[in-house]
C-alpha cells in the first residue's frame, strides 16, 4: 500500500476553509478514481516526545488516502480529476500545505 498525506497549515480564514472543504472539495474527493480509501480531520493536535498531547500543532486540518501502490497515486493525481482536486487547493488552503507519500510498511513481518 502508499500512503498520500496532505499536512494543511492554518488559513486565513478557517470558517471559510472548513466550510469550503466539507461542501466542494471532499465531494470532488468522493468521486476521485484511484484511492482504496481515505480520510480528513480538523482535530489535529500534537503529541510531545513523552506522549503528553500538547495541542499546539502547526497544522490546522489533514488528509490521508490509501492506494494500492506508488504507480495508483502517481495514476490517480496525474487524471484529469487528481489535476481537478490539486487546482481547487487555492480555494480554501490559504495557510499551504505540506503533501508528502510513501509506501507502507506491514507490522505484522
Amino acid at each position: 500500500m502508499h500512503k498520500l498525506v496532505v499536512l494543511y497549515s492554518a488559513p486565513d480564514d478557517p470558517d471559510h476553509f472548513r466550510d469550503y472543504y466539507v461542501s466542494h472539495h471532499i465531494p470532488l474527493v468522493k468521486t476521485w478514481p484511484g484511492p482504496l480509501a481515505w480520510r480528513y480531520s480538523f482535530d489535529v493536535a500534537a503529541v510531545s516526545p513523552g506522549s503528553a498531547i500538547t495541542g499546539e500543532t502547526p497544522y490546522f486540518a489533514v488528509f490521508e488516502a490509501d492506494f494500492a501502490d506508488a504507480d495508483a497515486m502517481a495514476a490517480a493525481r496525474a487524471s484529469a480529476h487528481g489535476r481537478r482536486l490539486a487546482a481547487d487547493f487555492a480555494n480554501y488552503a490559504t495557510g499551504g500545505a505540506v503533501v508528502v507519500h510513501y509506501p507502507v510498511q506491514d507490522g505484522t513481518g
